[in-house]
């Protein structure tokens, strides 16, 4: 059968014979020149280490040049594999310094391999790559990562463990040259002499080996240049929420804060918005980790949705950001997917009670409703009142409070989190707290203040849940006590609808304990509970379930499926499940009350249940990564 491509009679050529004969489609460029920039760099890095090998037909060539060469381009090799290796994922993401960048070190890759291992194939594949990276550099155009100097810390320590690897590899690749059989500590020590330039213990049949020599020392200097260039660079922070955009924020929540239940959280100050032409909608957004994550449903006129969707893509594109949505509402989810093509999938479901249907009596709230009296009847006292009708001194006892009720360093929540209490322009939050006099008459340094909860506003009539803190000596029940606190006073407040927790796979949890549930329904409702074991999904459902609310699925909108565990890290990063922190020297750590604290409990992350009497209550569940 013989196939003709000519003009529009392509048509006829099966799908995937037209493909290989376009070659591969033009986003897909980047990411085969950095797995091919992989393989250069990994080539450059054995050409250093190892011996040359002596079968070469150009070694007649080569061997006529300066003896000193040799020893200088094994550490050039050396260096520019290190660089490519570090440069690669730049290269996949479109960065165009890290085009630049590579444009340099492959010549000099090549040459080295040339004079070194006199090796024609990997001086080609390097000089190919280079005529690749040419030939399709309009491909490289994307912007630089917002950064910081703290990034010449972390490559210090990287680099320095990678340099002192790479070392030993060095050492041991000569054998033959080496007197004796010295010992690791030997080598090792050797090695981290040879970074800085110092001869070491180990010792050579030649006197000194300078090809080792050259190739720590470069090893060393490529630390020490690439940790002072990262320190010294013109530093530029991530976005930040400006004054000016608050206040655009606040108007346009003002008119349509009602919409989403997420909308006020778009004011944390360590987001970064973009506004739709109009000035109508917005979206804010964190990048962490190379992903642009946003959270919510866009702020604003849903007929400018689109406009701010717009602008946060092309913004995503500008620098190569992984473009993905945390928490949207089902019609968010709609409009996200038809202007941008993304993908949606449920992440879970927000409880939202109405405050007119909310009653304390009936079997399905028993439960509820004997543990509210019994904390009553142990003496306990409620007060539910504006953020603005707090004087003062209660203002600063309830922020020093929930800062030394917070059992973690980090302070946790993104999507769902404020992080601050009574800030100027917040004077319509809620706050719910629990009083109780020690009968000791020991004086607590926060009063007789015992718990609380903070909901911030949710358009005129509505409250979203922001976080929930108790003193750890307090009695199990605080968080159902202040809750149905809250909704009990919430007609006094002119609050019709409340938005407690959100409940992370909720419908697979509450359809696999249904009889008739399939096998993997089954399966899949079992790995979620094993893995309620760190994080809370099971019991932070069942919390939520108490009070009978009407469920509302939230979307986590993503380009592509294998895009899901990068987006999944990310989001566990900006939530402050994945911690990755200073070493304490040179971490700032607020000064803590020499109180027994609880753990924090922002919006969707309630504390473990089952601990009662005496018994304090487990660490805060999710890992935490500390490095």
């Amino acid at each position: 059968m013989s196939v003709t491509v000519d003009g529009d009679k392509t048509s006829s050529v099966p799908v995937r014979v037209r493909r290989i004969l376009r070659g591969p489609r033009p986003e897909r460029i980047p990411s085969l020149i950095g797995t091919a920039c992989t393989l250069v760099g990994l080539l450059d890095i054995a050409a250093g280490v190892f011996p040359r090998f002596r079968a070469s037909r150009v070694h007649a060539l080569a061997e006529v040049l300066p003896g000193t060469l040799g020893p200088l381009s094994a550490a050039v090799s050396l260096s520019a594999g290190v660089l490519l290796l570090l440069l690669a994922h730049g290269l996949k993401r479109h960065k165009r310094r890290a085009w630049r960048a590579v444009v340099l070190l492959l010549p000099l890759g090549a040459a080295a391999q040339f004079v070194w291992r006199h090796s024609v194939l990997g001086s080609l594949l390097s000089l190919g790559l280079l005529a690749l990276l040419l030939r399709h550099r309009d491909q490289f155009a994307a912007l630089p990562d917002p950064r910081s100097r703290w990034r010449a810390l972390a490559n210090f320590v990287v680099m320095g463990a990678g340099s002192l690897a790479l070392g030993l590899v060095v050492v041991s690749a000569h054998p033959r040259r080496v007197v004796g059989d010295p010992s690791l500590t030997d080598r090792l020590e050797h090695v981290l002499l040879g970074l800085v330039g110092v001869e070491g213990p180990v010792a050579y049949t030649r006197g000194v080996d300078w090809t080792v020599g050259y190739s720590l020392g470069a090893l060393g200097m490529l630390t020490a240049l690439t940790t002072l260039y990262l320190a010294l660079r013109p530093e530029h922070p991530a976005a930040r929420l400006t004054d000016e955009d608050e206040a655009r924020l606040r108007a346009l929540l003002d008119l349509h804060g009602g919409r989403d239940s997420l909308g006020h959280f778009a004011l944390r100050h360590d987001k970064g918005v973009v506004f739709s032409p109009s000035g109508k909608a917005a979206v804010c957004y964190r990048v962490v980790s190379g992903v642009m994550l946003a959270s919510g449903d866009p702020i604003g006129d849903v007929e400018a949705w689109p406009g701010a969707i717009e602008r946060f893509m092309d913004e995503a594109r500008a620098h190569s950001w992984t473009p993905a949505v945390m928490g949207c509402s089902e019609t968010g989810g709609q409009v996200w997917t038809r202007e941008t093509g993304l993908d949606a999938l449920e992440l879970g479901d927000e409880a939202v009670i109405d405050v007119d249907a909310f009653s304390l009596s009936g079997r399905a709230m028993r439960n509820v409703r004997q543990m509210v009296k019994r904390i009553e009847r142990g003496g306990y006292t409620t007060r539910v009142r504006r953020v603005r009708d707090l004087s003062d001194d209660e203002l600063d006892r309830v922020r020093e409070a929930a800062a030394a009720w917070r059992g973690t360093d980090t302070e946790r929540g993104f999507s769902m989190a404020l992080g601050r209490i009574g800030a100027p322009g917040d004077g319509d939050a809620v706050i719910a707290t629990a009083h109780l006099t020690d009968p000791d008459g020991t004086e607590s340094p926060y009063g007789d203040l015992k718990a609380m909860i903070h909901f911030v506003p949710w358009g005129p009539d509505g409250m979203s849940l922001e976080l929930m803190r108790r003193d750890r000596s307090a009695d199990p029940g605080m968080n159902e006590l202040l809750i149905v606190a809250a909704l009990q006073a919430a007609p006094d407040l002119a609050i019709r609808r409340v938005s407690l927790n959100f409940a992370m796979f909720r419908s697979t949890l509450a359809r696999g304990e249904r009889i008739g549930a399939g096998p993997v329904l089954r399966l899949w409702r079992g790995l979620l509970l094993f893995l309620s074991r760190w994080f809370q999904i099971e019991s932070l459902y069942k919390f939520n379930a108490k009070f009978q609310p009407r469920w509302e699925p939230r979307f986590v909108v993503y380009r592509t499926g294998r895009d899901l565990p990068r987006i999944g890290l990310a989001a566990m990063q900006a939530e402050g499940f994945l911690t990755f922190s200073l070493p304490r020297p040179f971490s700032r750590r607020p000064a803590r009350a020499p109180r027994p604290c609880a753990h924090a409990t922002p919006r969707g992350h309630r504390p473990r249940r089952g601990q009662h009497g005496l018994k304090p209550p487990p660490p805060p569940p999710g890992p935490t990564l500390v490095i």
